[in-house]
């Protein structure tokens, strides 16, 4: 589906006040796509807040957090309103199920709600309270698909939405390396938000500055334990549950972690698990090329892109660690 749906003009042009929501610990893609939607959605008349049930892990969201999570308080005065529930619709962002958003699956089915996502891995429910569906998984970056959206709506970028969406895409594209010559187009909307006054020397340093020397730290300690597999192919970490009470959510930097793993020579995959409890983990995802790492975190309820993927499972790191190498070993 490349074409912005026309039952989604329709549905936000029919509609007065409207919930934009994103999926859990939301990156710059995520609440990039939200701020643009809702400042469109504001200048066409309508209501619009947008609401995150967090957590906010990355440095660069820290600055707006508050924002995203003190409207949570406005989505319950909505709800406690039958008249305000029948006014209100929803747009999920950036995923496309309920669950994704950590949002109680009871409250956000009160409203007709649509999804725009740009992940392979997305799957919309059957839902009679289910609208429109705007879904393309060749796109890079959510924000791209607003950028579209807002074009279908007749409309120009202002400064505030055009550095909303450069830095969800610089966001999901890693500064612009995942993207192939077959991104000709991607570049082109890029240079329409910069047209518009978004500033990538601003963007880069937004996103890779800030960072604390607990971070540094920690990422240290994660190197040091990265084991090799499968003559090289794989790289395997972790970050244990005591790495985690002594630097806490602030001091990970998975995106870099990640670039320095990939980079060393003859490695196609990446796996990083950390202990978030004592009896649950998550697992980044990555690699280079031809490994679709989305389908590995997919089969077990998580997902993401074909070179970006992550999932949670229940267990210890030596549970987890045995059932990834066992997952990757039918691809060697």
């Amino acid at each position: 589906m490349n074409a912005v749906p026309e039952d989604l003009i329709n549905f936000i042009k029919t509609g007065y006040t409207f919930v934009i929501a994103g999926h859990k610990e939301p990156d710059g893609d995520c609440v990039g796509s939200q701020l643009a939607l809702r400042s469109v959605l504001e200048r066409i008349g309508k209501n619009a807040i947008v609401c995150s049930s967090g957590p906010f892990v990355r440095p660069d969201l820290k600055k707006i957090e508050n924002l995203f999570i003190e409207n949570q308080k406005i989505l319950d005065s909505i709800l406690t309103s039958e008249e305000k529930i029948k006014d209100t619709k929803v747009i999920i962002v950036d995923c496309s199920t309920i669950e994704r958003t950590g949002f109680p699956k009871e409250k956000l089915e009160k409203f007709p709600y649509a999804i725009i996502d740009h992940h392979a891995s997305a799957d919309p429910p059957a839902s009679t309270f289910l609208a429109p569906v705007y879904i393309n998984a060749n796109e890079p970056s959510c924000t791209v698909m607003i950028e579209k959206l807002i074009t279908a709506l007749d409309l120009e970028l202002t400064k505030e939405e055009a550095e909303s969406l450069l830095f969800g895409l610089c966001t999901d594209t890693g500064f612009f390396r995942h993207l192939t010559e077959k991104s000709a187009d991607v570049f082109e909307a890029a240079s329409r938000m910069i047209r518009c006054g978004a500033s990538p020397k601003k963007i880069f340093s937004i996103i890779n500055g800030g960072k604390s020397l607990k971070s540094r730290i920690l990422m240290g300690h994660i190197l040091s334990r990265t084991e090799s597999f499968y003559d090289g192919k794989l790289l395997l970490s972790c970050e244990t549950l005591e790495d985690f009470k002594a630097f806490g959510l602030e001091s990970r930097d998975s995106d870099v972690l990640n670039q320095l793993l990939l980079s060393i020579e003859g490695v196609e995959a990446t796996a990083i698990i950390r202990q978030e409890c004592d009896n649950n983990c998550t697992v980044s995802l990555r690699s280079v090329d031809k490994i679709d790492v989305a389908k590995i975190a997919s089969s077990f309820g998580g997902g993401g892109h074909k070179n970006a993927s992550g999932l949670t499972m229940q267990g210890n790191i030596s549970d987890v660690k045995e059932i990834i190498l066992k997952t990757f070993s039918k691809l060697y």
